[in-house]
């Protein structure tokens, strides 16, 4: 008994120096990833030293850092579509507008160090939309054609696939292909069109996030050149150039263009008498 209480004063003494735990927050998931118009959870855990009425708080960072929770309610937006149990805060029907990076923030003013916080970043994924085709309606064998298809409202960004008369173009093998395909900008590209390549085309849309969307197929005609057409308008141009030629020489002959037959319209004309400036006092105006 007595070696024991030798220790005791010891053993207290080393249990009040010792360091206690503080405030500690944790998320179970920091980056949360759910689907537009659906409930998104944002965890935060928090464990403190003595203080068991800690103050929680959170907000959203963006270029101003805003309040989501604060004194005990949710704040602008999150009013009446977001719930709280413990600090884990659940938000409903989420839109485009909650993505970002949110803050669990917890104070206990009791504990020795009084504040601890946690971040989670929050994605709200978005399903493909029907996308844009640009398919121009003809072209000419041998030129450069380019078909365009975009969506830019998917989150993620959507890959694009192409279909010829609802075939599915596969991407080139080998590097002498006629066309290639940007799965990620949505471009196909024909290097040089040839009338084979007539036909109904159509880009489908695809993320991941729901079902793939597909923009209404629209037809493209490859026509060789008119040959004919073109000889027939060079010889016309070929024409109306010489023969707008020889009439500006026959002009030039015939002197049109020369300073004398500019000047011709004036030589019969007279000048009408003018009178006299010299002005001569006949008669005294005095009285």
């Amino acid at each position: 008994m007595e070696g024991t209480s030798l220790y005791l004063p010891i053993v207290i003494l080393l249990m009040q120096c010792s360091p206690s735990a503080p405030v500690t927050v944790s998320s179970n998931n920091p980056k949360v990833e759910v689907r537009e118009f659906s409930d998104a959870t944002l965890s935060c855990n928090f464990r403190t030293e003595t203080d068991q009425n800690p103050r929680i708080e959170w907000k959203k960072r963006g270029k101003d850092v805003s309040f989501v929770y604060f004194d005990g309610r949710f704040k602008g937006s999150f009013e009446g579509r977001a719930t709280i149990a413990g600090a884990t805060v659940t938000l409903h029907r989420v839109t485009q507008e909650d993505a970002g990076e949110y803050r669990c923030e917890i104070s206990a003013p009791l504990d020795s160090v009084n504040l601890g916080e946690t971040n989670i970043t929050l994605k709200v994924l978005v399903p493909p939309h029907t996308p844009s085709c640009e398919i121009p309606n003809a072209a000419v064998t041998g030129s450069v054609v380019q078909l365009r298809c975009r969506d830019q409202q998917s989150i993620p960004p959507a890959t694009y696939t192409w279909y010829k008369d609802n075939q599915l173009i596969s991407p080139p093998r080998h590097a002498n292909a006629t066309y290639l395909i940007n799965s990620h900008t949505g471009v196909l590209e024909f290097k040089a069109v040839a009338k084979e390549d007539t036909g109904r085309y159509s880009c489908q849309a695809y993320n991941g996030v729901g079902p793939a969307k597909k923009c209404e197929g629209k037809h493209m005609k490859i026509e060789d050149v008119n040959v004919a057409a073109v000889v027939a308008a060079v010889v016309v141009i070929f024409l109306v150039a010489v023969v707008c030629g020889c009439g500006g020489l026959l002009l030039h002959r015939n002197g049109f263009f020369s300073p004398g037959h500019r000047g011709r319209s004036n030589v019969n004309y007279i000048p009408p008498p003018q009178e006299s400036q010299d002005f001569k006092h006949t008669q005294s105006f005095m009285l």
